[in-house]
């Protein structure tokens, strides 16, 4: 089975840094970027399954960010992390295509436990491309 990457995208480097050295004591692989545009770039070279992601960064905001993610790679799932959370930034997270939100300061539980369901909803959105497409080429295999 395929184990999970995650990119934890967040620009205080004191939080980034203490948050990816606990999801790696848990096996995770984590990448780590501290910009909106630094994780687009990332994703470039990295094949990653679910971007924990800051909504309020300087720059290219958590909204930008995921509105680029879900455009450039739609099977990417994202999960909001916010200190600055009302239920209307939430709302529209999960409205613009977030999968789940968390709030800062976020239990590293809470983290791991949302991640891994939305590594698990991404896994099943790839088993179902993978039978639709293995499924095409029986029909055009069967038509000839």
């Amino acid at each position: 089975m395929e184990k999970m990457k995650l990119m934890l995208v967040e620009d205080e480097e004191r939080y980034l840094q203490t948050t990816a050295k606990l999801l790696k004591k848990r096996r995770i692989k984590v990448v780590t970027a501290q910009s909106g545009a630094q994780a687009l770039d990332l994703l470039k070279t990295h094949d990653v399954h679910v971007v924990i992601l800051d909504i309020k960064m300087p720059g290219m905001d958590g909204f930008k960010t995921l509105k680029a993610i879900k455009t450039l790679y739609p099977p990417v799932e994202v999960i909001f992390l916010t200190g600055h959370a009302t239920m209307d930034s939430a709302i529209e997270g999960l409205q613009s295509g977030a999968f789940d939100y968390v709030m800062k300061p976020a239990d590293i539980d809470d983290i791991v436990t949302k991640a891994y369901e939305a590594f698990e909803k991404r896994q099943r959105l790839d088993e179902k491309i993978r039978g639709l497409t293995s499924g095409s080429k029986m029909d055009a295999h069967n038509d000839k």
